[in-house]
């Protein structure tokens, strides 16, 4: 191989290796995932309406970037439900938690749920 295809082998890799180096991010946002197990007299439809309703607090609420609503795996196993909110910083999940919206749809569906387990989690 002359000078020159060893330059553009040489080219490629470090592309790769960059293309690669950004792919992986570390935001600063917060992410916050909560596991719900549902009290035992929740209906389906009043679960799913927690989470509708959870989709329309989240969109009301200055600095929630993004939502995960629907629930793939939960653990531990009897917690049925869970969804995660990404906050644009600390001081925006801490709002979220003293918003009207959000205090309104707690007191719609605590009492529905018999425990919830929340984490928060940033770089």
């Amino acid at each position: 191989m002359n000078k020159w295809g060893t330059a553009l082998v040489l080219a490629l890799a470090c592309a790769l290796v960059l293309a690669g180096a950004r792919a992986f991010q570390k935001p600063k946002t917060v992410i916050q995932v909560v596991t719900i197990k549902w009290a035992a007299g929740a209906a389906p439809e009043l679960r799913r309406a927690a989470i509708d309703e959870m989709e329309k607090t989240a969109a009301e609420v200055p600095g929630v970037e993004r939502a995960w609503l629907r629930t793939l795996r939960v653990q531990p196993r009897d917690f049925m439900s869970a969804f995660a909110l990404e906050f644009e910083d600390q001081a925006a999940a801490d709002r979220f938690a003293r918003h009207p919206a959000h205090e309104a749809w707690s007191k719609t569906y605590l009492p529905i749920i018999e425990e919830s387990r929340i984490q928060q989690v940033t770089n």
